[in-house]
């Protein structure tokens, strides 16, 4: 365990390689009593921020219980069959449930009586560092403009036909994509000249990239895996002075289509306008 700035304490578990999910679990479990025992923890809150995890508090006696659901995880690719049945016992433990966007509070708050709209925050400084231009990293450096940049997981929840149409449409716009490809085979992404994949980034490293484009976009899909996202880019790239361009995604939508801050773009023609 080690002691961060601010006094948190970090705890990270290590368990054998090739050990199988059920036993890990039991390890886990035991390895979490064994460390609010060994600190002596008398009165603590046990907080939640997926289902999966429930098992390991089967021996725990916290004083309240939160469930910060930031996503309906039951609707990503390969989701463990057992996470909705993990999510209705964890309501019927939680004290109290934050969700991360409004159109996913509409959904729990008729699962629980005390849900909360509790979106992520951001920190606005750090973002705003793009604001005044920083020196372009090496790889993006030698890219020509006008630049179109993404930063975030690249998976089931991108639209990779608008991206490749948009890229066909307009072969003069260069797009940026930072982040590890997850869930979808590489092979699928579409390659052609101004499609620039970055791979990972660290979040120290974003605002230099950020700086050096034009325009940032979040081309998701709209389907299942989006339907109650509420992606944090969003104030991210507000924050670093950039004009955004969004697909329908309801908490983009509202209330940033809504208020002007980002562009919606519903068809191929309308995001390349």
């Amino acid at each position: 365990m080690t002691e961060k700035k601010g006094g948190v304490k970090v705890a990270v578990p290590h368990l054998p390689d090739g050990t199988e999910p059920a036993e890990a679990e039991s390890m886990l479990a035991q390895m979490v009593f064994e460390l609010v025992k060994n600190e002596g923890f008398e009165t603590y809150v046990a907080w939640f921020y997926t289902p999966m995890m429930l098992p390991l508090s089967a021996r725990l006696d916290p004083k309240a219980v939160i469930y910060d659901c930031m996503d309906e995880l039951s609707a990503f690719k390969n989701a463990p069959a057992e996470l909705r049945d993990r999510e209705r016992k964890l309501f019927d433990r939680a004290d109290l449930v934050f969700t991360g966007g409004r159109s996913l509070y509409k959904v729990k708050r008729e699962q629980h009586p005390s849900v909360h709209c509790f979106p992520s925050s951001i920190d606005v400084e750090h973002f705003a560092r793009a604001v005044d231009g920083r020196d372009d990293p090496d790889d993006q450096s030698g890219i020509s403009r006008p630049r179109i940049g993404f930063f975030g997981v690249i998976d089931e929840r991108t639209d990779i036909e608008l991206l490749s149409a948009i890229a066909d449409m307009r072969p003069d716009w260069q797009f940026i994509m930072i982040g590890p490809v997850v869930k979808i085979d590489d092979a699928d992404l579409p390659r052609s000249a101004n499609i620039h994949y970055l791979g990972g980034k660290t979040y120290d490293e974003l605002p230099e990239y950020i700086a050096g484009w034009d325009v940032a976009m979040m081309p998701f899909a709209i389907n299942e895996s989006t339907k109650f996202i509420s992606p944090t880019k969003t104030p991210e790239y507000l924050a670093a002075g950039r004009p955004v361009v969004s697909t329908a995604i309801r908490d983009v939508v509202r209330p940033y289509g809504e208020e002007k801050l980002v562009r919606i773009a519903v068809t191929v023609r309308s995001a390349r306008g």
